[in-house]
């Protein structure tokens, strides 16, 4: 089973984002599920996992509402208040739905870069390991000197960094990312997406041989047993289509046996999502 862990469906008249002044007007339209479903089947790709753009429980029953309606969604990553000392009804409510398989929060937005070490935010992390419900991290590479601590402290919360935390690929930072990310790969419940790169990239001059070195850095850190595959879909429009950022990824990996190649592209995401 072939699954793309990173998806947003946004539908601009449903909720309102803030927009920055350089993002192009073709990201200021809906995009939807009918928009997606011919994309994955041209490209044999069974499913996808929703993942979350707006923090928000209206959005988190929206996109719930949505995998209702479209079987090709096989699991949604919402969003709840972590710091609600009443969090736990929250993810009652949510927990209700089949299709409800994880959290997120836009820790890169949040002006304190040791925020998900707050007690109140470790509170609601706390709820998250005993539910089994597992965290998105939505980082950059300033943030992930906290995620040993956050481990150590939560070490049966099962977690997974976006995007590989975000380096600028684009100045081509990569020595401070990469002794930062190697001080998470020991942990044992934290796995990765190789997503969200060309976007890091300059939008209009990038190379899968540029994306080469991050992905096989973390390719030995983490191995295939907890990397996934993520289009990053539409965001990833402002530097490349789904396919493209899908050769990129493939390119960026080499050569690689199927096994391996399969687990990257779909059965981590079903394992560590506990997809059905």
């Amino acid at each position: 089973m072939l699954i793309d862990a990173h998806q947003h469906f946004w539908d601009i008249g449903r909720l309102t984002y803030s927009w920055m002044p350089s993002e192009p007007s073709r990201l200021r339209r809906n995009y939807l599920p009918a928009d997606l479903q011919p994309i994955l089947e041209t490209q044999r790709f069974d499913g996808s996992v929703l993942v979350q753009a707006h923090q928000s429980l209206e959005e988190a029953r929206w996109l719930l509402q949505l995998s209702e309606q479209n079987d090709f969604i096989k699991g949604v990553v919402g969003w709840v208040d972590l710091t609600d000392p009443q969090v736990g009804k929250s993810l009652d409510e949510l927990q209700r739905h089949p299709r409800f398989k994880g959290v997120r929060h836009l820790v890169h937005d949040e002006p304190e870069p040791r925020w998900l070490l707050r007690p109140d935010v470790l509170c609601g992390l706390a709820e998250l390991a005993g539910r089994g419900i597992p965290f998105d991290l939505l980082l950059r590479p300033m943030h992930l000197g906290v995620v040993p601590v956050l481990a150590e402290k939560l070490p049966g919360l099962r977690m997974v960094i976006d995007h590989i935390a975000k380096p600028s690929i684009s100045t081509g930072e990569f020595d401070y990312w990469a002794r930062s990310m190697e001080a998470v790969f020991p942990i044992p419940n934290l796995y990765c997406k190789l997503s969200g790169m060309i976007t890091e990239a300059s939008w209009n001059d990038w190379s899968a041989s540029e994306l080469h070195p991050y992905v096989s850095f973390v390719m030995q850190g983490f191995g295939a047993g907890r990397l996934m595959f993520g289009s990053d879909w539409p965001v990833c429009l402002l530097a490349g289509t789904w396919k493209e950022v899908l050769a990129a990824c493939t390119q960026a990996m080499g050569p690689q046996p199927m096994e391996l190649r399969e687990k990257i592209l779909g059965e981590t995401a079903v394992n560590f999502y506990r997809l059905s």
